[in-house]
């Protein structure tokens, strides 16, 4: 592939609902591209994007996929992104790399989720879209219904590129409405003229003016030319669609069939004559050393500036970062400086890529992508600059984890191999955390949803050949006391030479303090001083487990009252014991109880699902605190409440059930509370039964 100027490249993310035919619209036009030489199919798991394992085997895209193809003297970049909600973060990092977004809509089923979702994000950071409506091949296909969709929807700024072309009520290809004629792919792949039928010509040229209407508005100049009735010509055409495009008063819908090609030649035409060039869309601003503000040009001519936008972890290759340079040139000489951890890394290998092939790269000139292997330090959302300006651009922020599950080696003594296994995979992927709950000794694996998890375990064993099995995590329920009460405690043993003496009497009483607060108001010395840290540190260990299902203790004070001593048998572990034996038996007697975690919850969805929203709310012994219009979202509002941790532990799932995919949610913890009585039997009958008391 032959070096471009940045005025040269197209930056376009793919997006859209799962399922809309996203993947088949990239193999059908590096197809017509003469990228490939046949068309991949997903059901036959030979497409360029999904290359993974997994996407062949689940027919389905996990991973964002960098596709660069040529099309008439450009170089078009495209990003094949999934369209379920569960790699959300493979999304974020196409569209950080793009310039533009193309959203595929089925022809069949509409406008979904994922086309909403997909909007959303492109409002987000503020760059252009465009829509393709897929699949009018299909029997039941509308693409006049979904197309008016759309415009009520997403405003009056849709416009129609392309219609399809009807023969026998069969779809036989697309009208262009920019240069109003009909074209179809022939038996050899190519892309040719066919005549208009008369029927959709009046409807062609209604489209058209529609069209000129919008080119109007792109400046004055174009705008006096519409109210003078002046034909457009074809560079007065092309200058407004550029302009419009670009500044999203213009968002153009074209058509066709990935299937068979049909309209995908007039969408890489759309892309590459139309579409914005690098930096002209958004504005990079980054930081410097200072903290200063700084825009970083998107030219060839200033110091090299580059972002990683996604990471590999290639179990035999290594670390395989993606690359967009922001300015500058890059080189496989170059030694760039990375802003956040001031190490230099050397470039090496550099290569272009589309899917798994790799041609080699020479020079990568501002506004294109690239790949190398083997930096050092360097992981998603670093910038590396030329040392003479060391600045860094923005990064993304990825969506917090929403479910989780406790993670066990199938076999024993693979736990570091997990472990490993699992941060390799969390350089790749930002979106999900390892923790280790040291309470319950328990790796705590966070996901976006199900489906996250399960591919992440299916790497685990694909890439790192170890198997694991998944639990739902122990809740971390707490134990405090109600009363104030008053313990003896005497640990007492002859049998031969020396004998154990310890003898206390402790106070027991409800705290503020989590942690255990202990004191000392013994007179008299009925017990000697050098024996109160024993006292502590027996107190200390018992409140690690509870005395009714052995869940950790909190709020406790213990007051060390009074007490007795034997001269030679007593000692430090004597009156540890005695310790433990008040605890446990003051502890009975203060009126014990079960506390659980309560969460905060901010649920999302449609303003029509709000009730069966805050129904499952109520049905988990959640407490409504308030409703409120959610800010990001037109026709959405927003619900907090306060909800026990052991009821949304598969919250996720269940609210993509409930709200068809459309709600989402965050959670934080607030505090523990007092569980009630049904609840409390259930979790001591349950710690019975494992055996934890």
């Amino acid at each position: 592939m032959k070096n471009y100027e940045t005025k040269e490249i197209r930056n376009v993310v793919l997006m859209g609902q799962g399922g809309g035919g996203k993947t088949s619209v990239a193999e059908a036009m590096l197809y017509l591209s003469k990228t490939t030489d046949r068309l991949g199919r997903i059901a036959e798991g030979n497409t360029v994007s999904d290359n993974d394992p997994e996407e062949i085997r689940r027919q389905a895209t996990i991973s964002a996929s960098l596709l660069s193809f040529e099309w008439k003297g450009n170089k078009i970049n495209l990003i094949d992104t999934p369209g379920f909600y569960d790699f959300e973060g493979e999304v974020i990092e196409g569209m950080r790399s793009a310039d533009a977004a193309l959203i595929v809509v089925s022809g069949k089923s509409g406008i979904g989720v994922g086309t909403d979702k997909a909007v959303r994000l492109t409002k987000g950071i503020n760059i252009p879209k465009a829509f393709f409506i897929n699949k009018l091949d299909r029997p039941s296909a509308d693409f006049y219904k979904v197309y008016n969709s759309l415009k009520d929807k997403y405003g009056s700024h849709i416009c129609a590129f392309e219609i399809p072309v009807m023969k026998n009520e069969e779809f036989v290809g697309v009208l262009n409405i920019i240069d109003m004629k009909a074209r179809t792919i022939n038996a050899s792949g190519e892309r040719v003229e066919i005549e208009i039928p008369s029927e959709l010509l009046e409807i062609a040229n209604g489209y058209r003016e529609e069209l000129n209407e919008m080119l109007g508005s792109t400046c004055e100049e174009l705008m006096n030319k519409y109210f003078d009735g002046v034909p457009f010509t074809t560079e007065d055409t092309k200058r407004g669609l550029y302009m419009g495009i670009l500044a999203g008063d213009i968002v153009p819908v074209m058509c066709g069939s990935a299937f068979n090609c049909y309209g995908i030649g007039a969408a890489m035409d759309s892309i590459s004559e139309f579409f914005p060039m690098p930096g002209s869309a958004l504005v990079e601003k980054g930081t410097d050393e200072n903290g200063d503000k700084q825009e970083v040009s998107v030219s060839s001519d200033e110091p090299t500036c580059a972002l990683v936008f996604k990471t590999i972890a290639d179990p035999f290759i290594g670390k395989v970062s993606f690359l967009k340079v922001i300015s500058g040139k890059l080189t496989a000489d170059s030694v760039l400086i990375n802003a956040r951890t001031h190490q230099s890394e050397k470039m090496g290998h550099l290569s272009f890529v589309c899917g798994k092939k790799q041609t080699e790269a020479k020079i990568v000139n501002a506004g294109d992508m690239a790949v190398v292997t083997k930096l050092i330090s360097t992981k998603t959302g670093d910038t590396l600059c030329d040392p003479s300006r060391v600045v860094s651009v923005k990064g993304m922020s990825f969506p917090s984890p929403s479910i989780r599950m406790a993670i066990y080696p199938v076999t024993k003594g693979e736990e570091e191999k997990i472990s490993a296994g699992l941060h390799r995979l969390m350089e790749e992927d930002l979106t999900f955390t390892l923790t280790n709950n040291t309470e319950t000794h328990e790796h705590i694996i966070a996901g976006l949803g199900e489906m996250h998890i399960d591919v992440l375990v299916s790497k685990l064993q694909n890439r790192f050949a170890t198997k694991v099995i998944l639990q739902e995590p122990i809740t971390p329920y707490r134990e405090a006391i109600k009363k104030k009460i008053v313990a003896e405690g005497k640990h007492k043993k002859q049998s031969g030479g020396h004998g154990q003496f310890g003898h206390v009497f402790i106070e027991f009483a409800p705290n503020d303090n989590i942690e255990l607060v202990f004191e000392e108001k013994v007179v008299g010395g009925s017990v000697p001083k050098n024996y109160f840290p024993a006292v502590e540190k027996g107190l200390q260990d018992c409140v690690l487990k509870g005395v009714l299902a052995g869940y950790p203790v909190v709020n406790l004070k213990a007051t060390l009252l009074d007490g007795s001593y034997h001269p030679v048998d007593s000692s430090e572990m004597a009156f540890k014991m005695a310790a433990t034996n008040a605890y446990k038996e003051g502890l009975l007697n203060a009126n014990p109880v079960i506390l659980e975690p309560i969460c905060e919850i901010t649920v999302s969805v449609p303003d029509d699902l709000m009730g069966d929203v805050i129904g499952d709310i109520n049905k988990r012994r959640g407490q409504v605190l308030g409703m409120m219009p959610f800010d990001e979202i037109e026709g959405y509002s927003a619900v907090s409440a306060e909800v026990p941790m052991s009821e949304i532990g598969r919250y996720a799932i269940d609210l993509r059930s409930i709200s068809h995919g459309s709600g989402q949610f965050t959670e934080k913890f607030l505090r523990y509370q007092e569980a009630p009585a049904n609840v409390a039997e259930k979790i001591i009958n349950h710690s019975l039964a494992i055996g934890r008391i």
